[in-house]
């Protein structure tokens, strides 16, 4: 067995970047602190864009190509849950944590979206809200309040799967999204990580896009 880098330091910041600005959008939002509220969904939008830009030339890890599974992975999976005894750790995603991160980046992608075309008809509107109908913008508000009860679910469920691996099949999700870290029999390949510049181009695409987007549309 050896220690082996499976998370880019990207991968990771994107993941835990996510969760602030999930949560300050939450916060801010319930507190009708709205300025906040839009700079934290700008902030997740941006997030967004980069992982779909990262998962198609980034680490080996986060590019779909390699995590991405069919129904054949998936029930193959399901299998090694219900089987006795602790699961051997996984260089990157499996089938079903595949299945959350496109779940994941679908659900708090609508969310971000619908915001930047929602207005409460009295304070506040969003960037786009202007570009399109009034029924739009109420089809759009509708959205992102009922959507978010589907991403705190999808949150949840999440959480739930963190604690079914922990307790039921031994198996640590949380530190190697850390650490980025993970011990995998010597024999299997390490993943290949690809440089920091290229996350930082990537990173300064998806801000400059977000950013125009918002300030000239």
């Amino acid at each position: 067995m050896r220690k082996t880098l499976i998370w880019d330091l990207p991968t990771r910041l994107f993941h835990w970047l996510l969760v602030l600005c999930i949560a300050g959008a939450w916060i801010t939002g319930e507190k009708g602190a709205f300025d906040w509220h839009m700079r934290f969904g700008y902030g997740v939008l941006g997030l967004v864009l980069f992982r779909i830009l990262w998962g198609l030339i980034g680490s080996d890890t986060a590019r779909f190509i390699q995590f991405v599974r069919g129904p054949a992975a998936i029930l193959h999976h399901i299998r090694e849950l219900r089987a006795p005894g602790r699961l051997a750790p996984h260089a990157g995603h499996n089938a079903l944590g595949a299945l959350a991160v496109l779940g994941l980046l679908l659900v708090v992608g609508m969310q971000a979206v619908s915001g930047l075309f929602t207005s409460d008809g009295i304070m506040t509107d969003g960037p786009l809200v202007e570009h399109v109908s009034g029924a739009t913008a109420s089809l759009m508000r509708t959205i992102h309040l009922n959507n978010f009860n589907i991403l705190l679910a999808i949150a949840g469920l999440h959480i739930v799967a963190i604690l079914v691996y922990a307790l039921w099949k031994r198996l640590d999700l949380v530190r190697p999204m850390v650490t980025g870290w993970v011990t995998l029999p010597a024999s299997h390949p390490a993943p290949r990580i690809v440089s920091l510049v290229r996350a930082l181009v990537v990173a300064a695409i998806s801000a400059t896009t977000i950013w125009a987007l918002v300030s000239f549309a």
